[in-house]
């Protein structure tokens, strides 16, 4: 409580917008007279059950930041994460090595695959392994599939190189098949089987086997615009065949050039003529002492049979012959 003080205000102070002494005086001593009153103090802060959620909040928060950096570290350990990579991937300036056995669960999309020098490389599927090539517009160019049953390749031209020479081995296109290999081994038991003509300079077999051109259940034919030669430097030659032997040649001739010329099993034919008379009617005696014809001139009958006849002093030969009549 303030003692109040009456102040006597003449009537000359008491003009409009002026401050008396004694307005002033009463208005300094007011500000400065001390309280008695006692001041009120308010609690500052949490209490109660809010305190103790919010402690618990804090705890459970700790708790779950020590949990994150222990499975943080757990996963770094197992992942074997390093400065270089994770596990077995590790990053080097030529680009990522993998080491060991990976699997890709979803499209791996590389530019280059390369393996250890030492090692191979292996791609291993359960079911088949596709490779594909696709142009810039992503339509599919090649693709390669290796499956448990067969090895296929679409694309519009296949190649085999060498790998010092880079020469072509094997070709295969829509229009042919080219193989520039030096040699062409088959070594299967039933050959080489072609289903329509063979174009080739040169047939030749391996040294020390025979050469064999068979066709069992059709004819064979050899061809050629200048001539075909057949040789075997250090072997027999041998033709043989069911029904019939062709020789032909249309503009020239077929010339035969060897020591001997032997045409075997061939049917001995007779002459009826006055010297081969006296010659049979002499030779049938068992006292005659005429040496055995070993001579014989090679005859052919008009169908083309051929047959063989005894030498005489001129041709012997007999178109009416019985081995021609009766053939």
């Amino acid at each position: 409580q303030m003692d109040e003080k009456w102040i006597i205000i003449s009537e000359e102070d008491r003009r409009p917008g002026a401050m008396t002494r004694e307005q002033y005086i009463l208005a300094t001593q007011q500000n400065s007279l001390p309280r008695t009153e006692h001041p009120q103090f308010y609690p500052v802060g949490i209490y109660g059950w809010r305190k103790r959620c919010l402690y618990f909040f804090v705890l459970l928060l700790l708790v779950t930041m020590i949990v994150n950096l222990a499975m943080t570290i757990w996963i770094l350990k197992v992942m074997n994460f390093t400065v270089d990579g994770m596990g077995n991937l590790r990053v080097t300036k030529k680009g990522i090595r993998l080491e060991g056995i990976s699997e890709f669960l979803l499209p791996l999309y590389v530019k280059e695959i390369h393996s250890r020098k030492d090692s191979p490389l292996v791609l291993q599927s359960d079911r088949n392994v596709t490779l594909n090539a696709r142009n810039h517009m992503g339509q599919l160019t090649g693709q390669l599939t290796v499956g448990a049953d067969a090895v296929e390749a679409q694309c519009k031209r296949f190649e085999v190189r060498a790998s010092d020479s880079g020469k072509v081995l094997f070709s295969a296109d829509e229009d042919e098949i080219v193989i520039g290999a030096d040699r062409l081994k088959v070594t299967g038991t039933e050959g080489a089987v072609f289903g329509h003509s063979v174009e080739t300079p040169h047939i030749r077999a391996e040294p020390s086997q025979d050469l064999k051109l068979e066709s069992p259940t059709r004819s064979l034919v050899m061809e050629a615009p200048r001539g075909v030669q057949v040789s075997a430097a250090a072997g027999d030659l041998k033709a043989t065949c069911r029904k019939e032997l062709h020789l032909q040649s249309t503009e020239g001739e077929i010339f035969l050039n060897a020591d001997t010329i032997r045409l075997g099993n061939l049917p001995m034919g007779s002459f009826s003529s006055s010297s081969s008379s006296s010659f049979s009617s002499s030779s049938s005696s068992p006292s005659s002492s005429a040496p055995r014809q070993t001579i014989y001139e090679l005859c052919a009958c008009p169908n083309g049979k051929l047959y063989l006849s005894p030498a005489g002093a001129g041709s012997t030969c007999q178109s009416s012959s019985n081995i021609c009549l009766w053939s």
